[in-house]
């Protein structure tokens, strides 16, 4: 790949990979969550914002090149946000998801919890979500705090009842060894958390079906606002919520199951915890990417199954709208 195709020409406020693949959101996912930019002192941050107004008032310094544009805007917006221009708490960055989002990775993969372990690591998860969600919210709207709240609630209710729940009907059962029931007990945070999940987009958006959404034709102009999309987006996002964590939560229970069989792990059960920490570790960090790359975010619908209102306002067949994640 030649300098000039891994820096394109840089443009304000847009990914310089293509959304339209994979491969393209993959690497800006990489880029989002990239923790290098936490360790961003305030001058660098500074010089960085000043850069990008420079280029917004076409006063870019002379011999400014792409590659200097594109990491200046990497860096702004890892750490302010879009709407507010305020800085987000270190904690709740998504730079920094992987790195303090681990430890609650471990604790929720923990090998034969206790209820009260089960109900701590649960609440903890849905607090990181809920912090992480509201940082980065879109604040272009004002939602009331009442609402996220709600979102809150709703998510920690949910992955509490039915991580215990299961917890409890799994060691009730008495037709699997104990050994079975702790390699099935290891993925229950998964069915909680999707299930929590779906709850918080159901009771943070639900007033999006009764105003609508933007939708918008090729050039990304706003045509109206539907609400028969509002309604798909929030089945989509419903779906691609409760599907994300799959490979987070269920990938390292199946590692760990081969790891336990090893000469290593069987003489040295010291080590476990550790072990167990680094593989979880490893699997958040390169299956986060990867889970949210593989939905877009911009979703397409025919003019012809949006409100009729919307056949006189445009000429294009096919429109988008962002369903969100």
């Amino acid at each position: 790949m030649d300098f000039k195709s891994k820096y394109p020409p840089f443009e304000l406020q847009k990914s310089r990979f293509d959304q339209g693949t994979f491969y393209g959101r993959l690497r800006h996912f990489l880029d989002v969550i990239d923790p290098s930019t936490l360790f961003t002192s305030e001058s660098k941050l500074n010089e960085c914002k000043q850069l990008l107004d420079d280029y917004k008032n076409n006063k870019t310094p002379p011999g400014t090149t792409d590659e200097q544009l594109w990491r200046a805007q990497k860096v702004k917006q890892a750490i302010i946000h879009p709407d507010t221009g305020e800085k987000i708490f270190v904690p709740f960055r998504m730079s920094g998801y992987v790195p303090f989002g681990s430890p609650i990775v471990v604790g929720l993969l923990l090998p034969n919890p206790s209820i009260k372990g089960v109900i701590l690591w649960q609440w903890l998860n849905q607090s990181h979500n809920a912090c992480v969600n509201y940082s980065n919210r879109n604040a272009t709207k004002p939602t009331p705090t009442s609402r996220f709240m709600a979102g809150y609630v709703g998510a920690v209710t949910s992955a509490v009842s039915i991580a215990v729940a299961l917890n409890q009907f799994i060691r009730k059962a008495d037709k699997f060894s104990p050994a079975t029931k702790s390699l099935i007990t290891r993925f229950v945070p998964f069915p909680a958390v999707a299930a929590a999940n779906v709850c918080n987009v159901l009771l943070m958006r639900n007033n999006e079906l009764a105003e609508g959404i933007d939708v918008v034709d090729s050039s990304q102009n706003v045509v109206g606002t539907s609400k028969v999309a509002a309604k798909r987006a929030l089945r989509e996002t419903a779906i691609t919520r409760m599907f994300l964590p799959a490979p987070v939560l269920m990938l390292p229970p199946l590692v760990m199951s081969l790891v336990e069989r090893t000469r290593f792990m069987k003489s040295n059960p010291k080590y476990h915890l550790a072990v167990n920490a680094v593989v979880c570790t490893a699997v958040f960090g390169c299956a986060l990417p990867v889970a949210i790359a593989l939905f877009p975010q911009y979703s397409k619908i025919s003019v012809a199954d949006l409100e009729p209102e919307f056949q006189t306002k445009t000429s294009e067949s096919i429109l988008s709208y962002n369903k969100g994640l």
